[in-house]
């Protein structure tokens, strides 16, 4: 049975988490610089060492709301994905470097497929970031569809029979 789209109507504030990995920080910070016009109305959430550098590229003029959690690799990657499993982001920027392993490798692949399962937008490049923030769709939640709650999706799951 297809479930019926509606839009959601909420506050045009929203919450985008920025992360970036180490080789990749400068290219997220000049993406944030460029488009600070765009993200200076809205809450920002970095992981540790990304915060701090989005932080001080900052200008002292422009107000910007950044918060930051731990460091990927102490944690912050589960809390970014925990605040995506409350509804509490409605973005991801991930600057993955996919050509150095990361220690922390599972707990990219948990955020990611977190971002995936509540259907939060997610940009692995600069490119894709672009598309993403210059998309009419992206700072107007009165115009973002809201898709159907992961929960009631997937009753059957969580009320499955366990075999002992």
């Amino acid at each position: 049975m297809l479930k019926e789209y509606i839009l959601d109507i909420k506050s045009t504030e929203l919450t985008i988490a920025l992360v970036a990995h180490d080789r990749k920080k400068t290219d997220l910070v000049q993406w944030f610089q460029k488009h600070i016009e765009q993200l200076k109305n809205h809450t920002i959430i970095a992981t540790g060492t990304t915060g701090r550098l989005l932080k001080e590229s900052v200008s002292y003029i422009a107000k910007i709301k950044i918060e930051t959690v731990k460091s990927g690799p102490f944690g912050g990657d589960q809390q970014v994905g925990a605040m995506i499993a409350c509804n509490e982001i409605d973005a991801l920027i991930f600057l993955e470097d996919v050509l150095t392993p990361q220690p922390h490798d599972v707990d990219i692949k948990a955020l990611l497929r977190l971002a995936v399962l509540y259907e939060v937008p997610v940009a692995c490049n600069r490119a894709t970031a672009d598309m993403l923030i210059s998309s009419p769709l992206f700072f107007n939640k009165n115009s973002r569809l809201k898709y159907p709650n992961v929960q009631s999706e997937f009753e059957d799951y969580l009320k499955r029979q366990l075999i002992s």
